[in-house]
């Protein structure tokens, strides 16, 4: 009961805002140990699963992943290493989505291999299926030269196809967005469809709209060569409220927000 109190705790913490960015770096290697030792003993806490796997992602996202982007120009030995990193990162925090997906429904992962349809994620755990199929999506996308890895990626959609069909508006657009991503990335996927899960995404959206907007340069924009809409796509994400503003948003579009700067600061070397 201790455990299971504590549990509970950590998971709410991990779902609070925060909107310094410093702050959430310097404090989140002590959150994800103490938060993951304490789902190693309460493997079947679904709330903290959900929030250790959304937090490893989120790091490794934030504050790994990007600043390689960053520093590629510059030193890309360094920038290889945290993507290596980053990998890692949201590897684990998948392995510890999945086990708390699988101890309720074994079997999940072959089941997803025969696609979405055969799957069915419960409501209370939409969550923990967005976290494990983003962290898997991700881990993919750094892991191009492993073809073990990248032939999960059906498995991943199938995941959050599954998901989606439980609860379409997830997250504020967020599920939906991961969608349209994937739609664009993965082989057979269209425009169309992908643009068809964002703009669901930005009906949805509030605070995630940033975020929405960026994930639309990046998967749609970019690969096709399209300067004009990226540039657009990018200065709408900038108008999402920032953290000085009122009616603050929280630390996931602080972090969005300064990825459209520095891709519309990039935009020469991008295109």
């Amino acid at each position: 009961m201790l455990l299971s109190g504590v549990a509970d705790a950590l998971a709410a913490q991990g779902r609070a805002d925060e909107d310094d960015l410093l702050l959430a770096r310097d404090a989140a290697p002590f959150y994800l140990k103490l938060s993951e030792s304490l789902l190693l003993q309460t493997p079947g806490h679904i709330s903290l699963a959900e929030s250790v796997a959304g937090s490893f992602t989120q790091y490794a996202y934030a504050f790994v992943a990007f600043e390689a982007d960053r520093i590629e120009s510059s030193d890309s030995r360094a920038a290889q290493r945290m993507r290596e990193r980053a990998a890692r990162l949201y590897e684990r925090a998948h392995r510890h989505a999945m086990a708390a997906l699988e101890q309720s429904q074994p079997g999940l992962r072959a089941s997803l291999a025969k696609g979405p349809a055969g799957v069915r994620i419960p409501s209370a755990q939409v969550g923990l299926a967005y976290w494990a199929a983003a962290s898997w999506a991700a881990a993919i996308s750094l892991s191009k030269d492993r073809p073990d890895i990248v032939a999960d990626l059906p498995l991943a959609v199938a995941l959050a196809q599954a998901a989606h069909a439980a609860d379409p508006g997830h997250g504020q657009g967020a599920l939906a967005s991961l969608l349209g991503t994937l739609e664009a990335s993965r082989p057979g996927g269209t425009r169309t469809q992908a643009m068809a899960y964002f703009d669901q995404a930005l009906a949805g959206a509030g605070r995630t709209r940033a975020a929405v907007y960026v994930a639309m340069a990046e998967a749609l924009a970019q690969p096709s060569g399209d300067r004009a809409a990226f540039e657009r796509w990018l200065r709408l994400a900038l108008e999402t409220p920032t953290a000085g503003d009122a009616g603050a948003a929280d630390l996931s579009t602080r972090v969005m927000t300064e990825r459209a700067r520095w891709l519309l600061a990039s935009i020469d070397d991008l295109f």
